[in-house]
């Protein structure tokens, strides 16, 4: 955290997606990022209807945020926001930076963090110059989506391979198999709890 003229900066991380269920992945990536960028924080944001794809699954938006938020108590460098619930609609990432800089100001550091698999719909994204103007735009590699096609002024991170998706987890939900360990503890237990992905 930098201080100028006596007052804190903040480097908040911003980690946005459908966390469709949350999973370990989404955690070593947060962390990753706490680590390598020195943030503040990391805040979470469930989107409430994501621009460029359909949910199918029959998951509510207050159930994703739920379970985005049993994460952030075991991490006091995580938080978990209803802003794009709270907004409904589609979930425009230039919305919602915009929204995060009238609430934290213009002299915060705000560093949107995303993977590679993003770069090949980057084209489409709605606002894209803006998006580079409100925030530091993070991206880290997955597994199988190669770092090409990388917009200038982009910081790359260097994350643990971890080949976790939230698509297999419920796959493997509704054929009854196992997700011990590929989610953490808390969020296996609000999804049996209440029959979800079933």
């Amino acid at each position: 955290m930098l201080i100028v003229l006596g007052k804190f900066v903040m480097r908040i991380g911003i980690l946005g997606g459908t966390f469709n269920p949350v999973h370990i992945g989404h955690l070593i990536l947060a962390e990753g990022a706490i680590e390598q960028l020195g943030l503040s924080k990391v805040i979470f944001i469930p989107a409430y209807l994501p621009p460029h794809k359909e949910l199918k699954s029959k998951i509510t938006a207050e159930q994703r945020y739920h379970m985005v938020k049993l994460i952030t108590f075991s991490n006091p460098l995580f938080e978990a926001s209803r802003l794009e619930i709270i907004r409904k609609g589609r979930s425009y990432t230039v919305d919602t930076l915009r929204r995060l800089r009238e609430k934290f100001g213009l002299k915060q550091r705000i560093f949107f963090i995303t993977g590679s698999d993003c770069l090949g719909r980057l084209s489409f994204w709605k606002e894209k110059k803006e998006i580079f103007k409100l925030a530091e735009f993070v991206i880290a590699a997955r597994p199988d989506y190669p770092l090409k096609n990388i917009p200038r002024r982009t910081r790359l991170i260097k994350i643990a391979p971890v080949d976790i998706s939230s698509s297999d987890i419920r796959k493997r939900l509704k054929s009854k198999k196992s997700i011990r360990y590929l989610v953490p503890d808390a969020v296996r237990n609000y999804i049996v709890k209440n029959k979800l992905y079933c």
